[in-house]
């Protein structure tokens, strides 16, 4: 059991839904990353979704492809987040995961990758672009090192799809909230709770809801009826309004606290 079981495992007990933010690691710079990281564990976020920049993130919208863009221009690697981890895991003890796109992890090695995120104190791996059964050597890794693999499942996920997905996902299912990319949106899908039904007819692992979330009001709404909320590109536009400002970490939590109803 890592971190994000226990975290789901003390939320359900304290009768709280999860928050898990996500921002792109090195953006503006990996010095300001590492702040926000600790400053993030410090405002409670449950679990932290760091983006490892890449050259072509076909899942993410326009703001989180400005920032991996501007990140990649600044030179970071992957190897250069899980040094950050590293780092960072000296005095933070909250729920870590990379999202990464398989190209970076490919290039890196799949063992070499695994068993470097499990030193660094990485606790799960999110690839929109590895489907889960062309990924069974890396899965393997991934459970052999007790590092969790969170899978997808969208709105067109058939319900034979959706049995091999939660047979195989650890940790907890990203639930895409539409189909598209990532991106800020004036309204949710108005079927979510319908969907989170069926998945929880196959599954009793946790259900995070995420893409388009972008106010406090679409926080609660999701909290309602999912076992948390994943909320990024609205944080990222947060942190690029602040570049330059003295106080961009102090603005960026007190906008996460906003969102959270804090």
């Amino acid at each position: 059991m890592n971190r994000i079981d226990r975290r789901f495992i003390e939320l359900k007990k304290n009768h709280r839904k999860a928050f898990v933010a996500f921002i792109t690691a090195g953006y503006p710079n990996l010095k300001v990353t590492e702040q926000l990281v600790k400053e993030l564990a410090k405002a409670k976020v449950d679990i932290i979704e760091l983006g490892v920049p890449f050259s072509d993130p076909m899942s993410d919208g326009p703001v989180i492809q400005e920032a991996s863009h501007d990140a990649l221009k600044k030179g970071v690697s992957l190897r250069d987040i899980l040094r950050l981890v590293k780092r960072v895991r000296q005095g933070v003890d909250i729920p870590l995961c990379l999202m990464t796109y398989y190209n970076p992890i490919f290039c890196f090695g799949e063992r070499e990758f695994v068993r470097a995120a499990s030193v660094a104190g990485v606790d799960g791996v999110i690839i929109p672009d590895l489907p889960p059964d062309e990924g069974a050597s890396f899965l393997k890794l991934m459970n052999r090192f007790h590092l969790d693999t969170i899978l997808f499942i969208a709105p067109t996920t058939t319900p034979q799809r959706m049995k091999l997905i939660v047979g195989l996902a650890r940790g907890f299912i990203y639930y895409v909230s539409l189909t598209g990319v990532t991106g800020i949106r004036r309204n949710l899908a108005g079927d979510i709770a319908h969907h989170l039904r069926a998945i929880r007819k196959v599954t009793h692992k946790p259900v995070c809801v995420g893409f388009g979330v972008s106010d406090p009001r679409q926080v609660r709404e999701i909290q309602r009826v999912a076992d948390g909320v994943i909320v990024g590109s609205v944080i990222v536009k947060k942190i690029k309004e602040n570049i330059g400002h003295k106080q961009l970490v102090q603005n960026v939590i007190r906008f996460v606290n906003h969102l959270k109803n804090v």
